[in-house]
């Protein structure tokens, strides 16, 4: 596996900043391609774009002569080409929670509050920017409220969402509580999402994936 990868990814992205995290994890060298979801009407939306992906969104994942797409599936091929360290656990009832716990973002979460939707809400329906906000903050609390009771006092919760060791779930979660903050939702709740936060930001993989860190950001 010595072809180099390329990530297609915008700064900002919450599905990029999670195959970055994961990237990193597994300690693997990109190139990053920026692909600004926002300039000139959104670079997502060129023939050049939509070539590599014809849903227009981030992140793409190049491979040698491989296209992989879709943040999701893009970080279980990392695990699974390269196993070590593992994003998932090796006991099924642990990966299973830690899929659940990453799905009730990728799934439930983040699909309600991403641009393409938020655009929307804006030139179709009319929506002004403080509604736009609470929008976010809404669905960002619902499913918050959902994956603290999910960790909170659960015995596989440890410094990280499963266990001690960073996983698919943390990959996914940290994202969003950046989109959290972005949208500026009261974070008090959800104190134990809170200090998985903490443990995962102080790790170099983590902290290399935020988005004022990366080439294209603004």
């Amino acid at each position: 596996m010595s072809e180099r990868l390329r990530l297609y990814s915008y700064w900002r992205s919450s599905a990029a900043y999670r195959v970055r995290i994961g990237l990193n994890l597994k300690g693997l060298s990109y190139d990053t391609v920026p692909v600004h979801l926002v300039r000139d009407g959104g670079e997502q939306h060129t023939p050049q774009f939509r070539a590599a992906n014809p849903q227009g969104l981030v992140p793409v994942l190049v491979h040698g002569s491989r296209t992989f797409r879709q943040s999701m599936a893009i970080l279980e091929y990392l695990d699974e080409t390269w196993p070590s360290p593992p994003l998932l656990p090796g006991v099924a009832r642990e990966r299973a929670r830690v899929r659940a716990l990453a799905q009730a973002v990728a799934c439930e979460i983040h699909p309600l509050n991403n641009l393409r939707v938020l655009q929307h809400l804006e030139n179709a329906l009319g929506l002004d920017a403080d509604a736009r906000s609470q929008w976010v903050r809404h669905w960002i609390g619902e499913g918050f409220a959902a994956i603290e009771a999910m960790l909170a006092e659960h015995p596989s919760t440890g410094r990280f969402c499963e266990g001690d060791t960073p996983s698919l779930a943390d990959c996914c979660l940290i994202p969003q509580v950046y989109n959290a903050r972005r949208f500026k939702l009261d974070m008090a709740p959800y104190p134990t999402i809170e200090r998985i936060e903490a443990e995962c930001l102080a790790l170099p993989a983590f902290d290399a994936a935020r988005p004022e860190n990366q080439p294209d950001a603004a």
